[in-house]
C-alpha cells in the first residue's frame, strides 16, 4: 500500500459519507498502519475475507466509524465479538477519550488485535480472549456501552451483550438486511434482559463501485439484568428468550 494513495482514499470515503469531522492526520496514518497489518496477518490468520484497499476503507474503517458517534462521552466500552478488530480498534482510534476492550473466543484473532494495539500505539485499548457468558462473571455490568458486529442473531446477541452494561448504558447492535426481522424475533428477550429498543437507523455507505448497507440498533439498558442470565451458549442457541 501507498501511504498518500491512501490518505487521500479514505478523506473521499469519509467526506463522501458525510464522516469527515471524525478523521485527524493521526486518525488517518493509525488507519493506514492497521490496513497494512491487517492485510499481512490475514496471509497467515482468517481474520477477514476483505483485503482489497477500497474494501477495507469502506466495510472495515468507515462502516466501524459510523457508530463512533452514538457512544457517549468518556464511555467505557467493550467489544463482543470483536473478530479481528471490529469495530473496537476503528472506535479507538477515532475516539480518544474512551477506553476499549476487544472481547472474542479465538486466540489467533485476539492475538492480532493486541499486536495491533502494540504497534497503533493504542492506550485506550486491550484484548482479552474469552467466552462472553465467562467473562461476564467478573465484568457484570461494568461498562457504558457494549458493541457488537455481525456477531449472532440479535434474540442470541442481546443475551450475551445487555449483562455487560449498566443501568443507563447502551447496547449498539450493528445489523445488516434482516435488523426488522431480528429485531421483531428478539424484543421479548430484550425487555426481560433489562433493554430496551430506544433507536433503529438504516444507512448505505458507498464509495467508488462499492456499497455498504448497515442498521444500527440501539438498546438502552434501563434495569439490571436478572442473574440467572446469560446462560451456557448452548442453552442460548437452542432456546433464545
Amino acid at each position: 500500500m501507498n501511504n498518500n494513495i491512501f490518505s487521500e482514499k479514505i478523506k473521499q470515503a469519509f467526506k463522501h459519507n458525510r464522516y469527515s469531522s471524525l478523521l485527524t492526520d493521526s486518525s488517518i496514518d493509525k488507519f493506514f498502519n492497521l490496513a497494512e497489518l491487517l492485510v499481512e496477518a490475514n496471509k497467515i490468520t482468517n481474520l477477514t475475507a476483505i483485503t482489497d484497499e477500497d474494501g477495507i476503507i469502506l466495510k472495515h474503517f468507515l462502516d466501524c466509524a459510523t457508530i463512533s458517534k452514538s457512544i457517549p462521552k468518556n464511555s467505557k466500552v467493550i467489544d463482543v465479538g470483536c473478530g479481528g478488530g471490529f469495530p473496537s480498534l476503528p472506535i479507538a482510534i477515532i475516539r480518544e477519550d474512551i477506553s476499549v476492550l476487544s472481547l472474542d473466543s479465538t486466540g489467533k484473532k485476539i492475538d492480532f488485535v493486541n499486536s495491533a494495539i502494540k504497534e497503533l500505539g493504542l492506550k485506550n485499548s486491550r484484548a482479552i480472549c474469552a467466552r462472553a457468558e465467562e467473562y461476564v462473571k467478573q465484568a457484570r455490568e461494568e461498562f457504558d456501552c457494549c458493541v457488537s458486529r455481525a456477531v449472532a442473531r440479535l434474540n442470541v446477541l442481546d443475551e450475551l451483550c445487555l449483562p455487560f452494561v449498566k443501568i443507563g448504558g447502551v447496547f449498539i447492535a450493528m445489523k445488516s438486511e434482516k435488523a426488522q426481522e431480528e429485531l421483531t424475533e428478539a424484543e421479548s428477550g430484550i425487555i426481560k434482559l433489562g433493554g430496551r429498543i430506544i433507536s433503529t437507523e438504516k444507512q448505505t455507505l458507498s464509495f467508488g463501485c462499492n456499497t455498504a448497507s448497515r442498521e444500527t440498533i440501539t438498546i438502552s439498558k434501563i434495569f439490571e439484568t436478572p442473574e440467572q442470565y446469560p446462560r451456557k451458549y448452548a442453552q442460548i442457541l437452542k432456546k433464545p428468550l
